[in-house]
This record gives structure tokens, sequence and C-alpha cells, in this order.
């Protein structure tokens, strides 16, 4: 679904830039490509924040300027702030601002009266986006509000890690606790499914007093399936466009980021988490990922991106409006046109599919809900249109990220877990 306006096409604000806000090293991000693409597309000049004058992103046809601006996302609030207000003053007017990562997101709601003028964001609770990227604020907001989500525990020695593992059924799932300190002092790399008490034991050694981590069951392959909802709600928490699909492969496998999936149409879902936003108060765009267990039959939440999701491009309405369109619409106060997802298309990130496919199929696993054949594809680097940054996506990935896919291929090997990118 989408919208609560009809008729009309997209068509965006030209005078209105975006901006893509990104912290911390990750070159190779897809999300921030197609968002350059997407509002792209419509005349709307884009801007981007990049690691270096190299990344995919810089190299798109749809970006009028990269800015150069090199972080690790642990830096004092303050210089990215000011950072911020810097490249506003370059662009020169007001710009909407895209976050794609929890600190960016978190920042520009922390940090509003700073940033308001030079830019355009949706006005939240300032306090909200820090407590939904946080996995025990997410927890506990979804205790408070009713939503189904795994059993989880937070602890804060080792002395309570060794006694979650003496009673746990493995394999369990380690996840970094909050946003910001990932960054600067890591306890994993991300998802990590850890396979045995050993393998936690090892690596809850490292954790160090206060372990920054939550643990939570994990909900097996055989009896679960991973859905993903996309959406963008306006000021008042109202649903702008909210989609559903169903994720088939992940890289690393069954714990990683969405390497292939598809659009399907699922009226609970998107009821489910309409009404959770519309608990919560938020406005902006969404990216939540939910496993439903069939054990019992519940859709159980396990994150809450308080931003634009990697994958968005997957979901497009009839309209043509994806969630990026439809942020930059009502922030310049134009109408969001109403449409239907476009149910059957499909996502493929090509740089991680094919490992993903060579796994999946090891392991025998598939996705009942899927569709049997797609409705249109979405490659998330080749465009026709725009074919710089899929090659510059290959020149990047070749050695580093076959190295970076070997060391998580021998990581799952081994049992010990299997880490991802969050983003």
């Amino acid at each position: 679904m989408a919208g609560r306006h009809s008729g009309a096409p997209v068509e965006a604000d030209r005078e209105v830039p975006g901006l893509i806000v990104k912290f911390g090293g990750y070159p190779l991000h897809h999300g921030g490509v197609g968002a350059i693409r997407s509002l792209g597309r419509l005349g709307v000049p884009m801007y981007a924040i990049t690691e270096d004058p190299y990344t995919p992103a810089a190299a798109s046809r749809y970006l009028e300027r990269a800015f150069v601006w090199p972080t690790t996302g642990a830096e004092d609030p303050e210089h990215l702030v000011e950072g911020l207000r810097r490249i506003g003053r370059r662009i020169g007017r007001p710009t909407v601002l895209i976050p794609t990562d929890e600190e960016a997101a978190v920042l520009i709601a922390e940090h509003q009266d700073e940033l308001s003028g030079a830019f355009l964001f949706p006005p939240v609770d300032p306090a909200l986006p820090r407590r939904l990227a946080s996995k025990q604020g997410l927890h506990e907001l979804c205790e408070e509000h009713g939503i189904a989500s795994p059993t989880t525990v937070f602890p804060t020695s080792y002395d309570q890690v060794v006694a979650f593992a003496d009673e746990a059924l493995f394999p369990v799932v380690a996840k970094n606790r909050e946003a910001f300190v990932r960054r600067s002092r890591p306890a994993v790399g991300g998802t990590t499914r850890i396979g045995s008490r050993a393998g936690l034991l090892a690596l809850a050694r490292d954790w160090g007093d206060d372990p920054g981590v939550i643990l939570q069951e994990y909900l097996p392959r055989e009896a679960a399936e991973d859905w993903i909802v996309h959406a963008c709600f306006d000021a008042d928490a109202n649903p702008l466009a909210v989609f559903t699909g169903v994720k088939v492969r992940s890289w690393p496998p069954h714990a990683g980021m969405t390497a292939h999936a598809y659009v399907v149409d699922n009226p609970e879902l998107a009821d489910l988490a309409t009404r959770f936003v519309k608990q919560l108060g938020f406005a902006g765009v969404v990216d939540l990922d939910l496993r439903f267990d069939r054990r019992d039959g519940q859709y159980k939440l396990l994150d809450f991106n308080p931003r634009m999701g990697a994958q968005f491009r997957l979901f497009e309405s009839g309209s043509g409006v994806d969630v990026v369109r439809a942020l930059h619409l009502n922030l310049t106060g134009r109408a969001v046109p109403e449409g239907e997802q476009r149910a059957g298309r499909r996502f493929v990130v090509e740089n991680i599919d094919l490992p993903a496919l060579l796994a999946y199929r090891r392991s025998g696993y598939t996705t009942p809900s899927a569709p049997a054949r797609a409705e249109g594809t979405e490659l998330a680097w080749l465009a026709g249109d725009d074919p710089m940054p899929f090659l510059t996506m290959l020149a990047r990935f070749g050695r580093p990220g076959a190295k970076h896919l070997y060391q998580l291929w021998r990581t799952s090997r081994r049992g010990g877990g299997t880490s991802h990118s969050t983003k």
C-alpha cells in the first residue's frame, strides 16, 4: 500500500536537494546508491557523504557532488553536527537528510535544533531513534506495546554470561546492545549466531566487565521465515507508504544482510507494523526485520531501524513511490500518490547473492512464501542508465570483498558464529 492521496504520478520538488548521510567506513553500500538514483531520476539534485572520491555512490551520474568526509561513527556528536552544518552551507539551500545508518539517524534526531533551517527531516521525539536503535531499548518497547520478540537477556558481567550459557539452548544470537557503542567498542562484528556454550564463553572473555551485548534465542530456520517491512510515516505517525516482503537469502546465511528478497503482500504484517509505529509516534522512514515463528504463529520483531534500509528499492508502488521518494515528497509539502505495492518484484544484491545461493542450496533451505517466479527484478548495483557504481563496486569488491566472504564462510563452517554488517 502507499499514500493517502490519489491520482497524480510522482512529481518531486526539484528545488530541494537530498543528502545521503552516513557515518563509518562502509563504502560498498548499495542503499545509498539506490537513494541517489531514486530521487536523481526525478530531477532532484543529490549529494552524499562518502569515505573517499572513489566509492560507488560517488560514481553515480545522478550525484551532484560527493562530500569526502571519512568518519568512524565514534566521533564526538558536536563534531559530526558541525560537519553536517558545514556541508549544509556548501549546498546553500534547505536539503532533505537521508540517513543510512543508526548513528546518523540518532544524531539527526538528537540535534534537531542545530540542524533545522539548513536541513529538512521528520519531527520526532529526540530520544526515540536511539531507543529503537538500542537492542535493549527495542526489546523493552516491544514488551510495553505487546509486540512479540525473541526471548532476550542483557548480561552485565562475565558471570552472568556463564550463568546464561549453563541454561541456554544453543545456538543463540549475540548483538551489540547500543548504536554508537558498536563503533567504538564492538563486542561482535554484527548479528552473530553462536553454536555452542564453548563458543559463547570464548567470545565473552573479550567483552570485559560490562558486556555491551544482548543474547537472544535463535529461531530455527526450519520453523521460521524472515519478513521485512519498509515504510514511511508523516509527522503524526500516519502511513505514507507501507511495503512488505520476504527475505529469501542473506549473507552470511540466515543471519546477515539481505541478498535476495521478494515483494509479497502481507496485510496482517503491514497492519502490525503500522499500529506499532503509531503507538510509538515515530515519523520518517523505517526498516523492520521480523521472523515468523511457525511454532506459535507469531511475527517476532528482530530489528527496528529508524532509517532507510539498504534494500529499500525492492519496494515500489504502482504510482512509482518508494520510501525515499515518499519522504522527500512529504518534507517538501507534496502529496504522496496512492498505489498498491508491486507484488512479485525481487531484489538481488549481485556481489553477495552468489555465495548466499551456494550456501542455501547446500543447506536445503527454502522460503515457502516466496513467489514461484519474479514479476520484475531490481538489481542493487547494475543499472543501464547508471553503470559506473556497478563497475566501481566490482573494482573495489575484488580482493577485499573475496577475502571478507571467505572469512565469514570459515567462521560459519567452524560453527562459532556468523556475523554481518547491520547496514
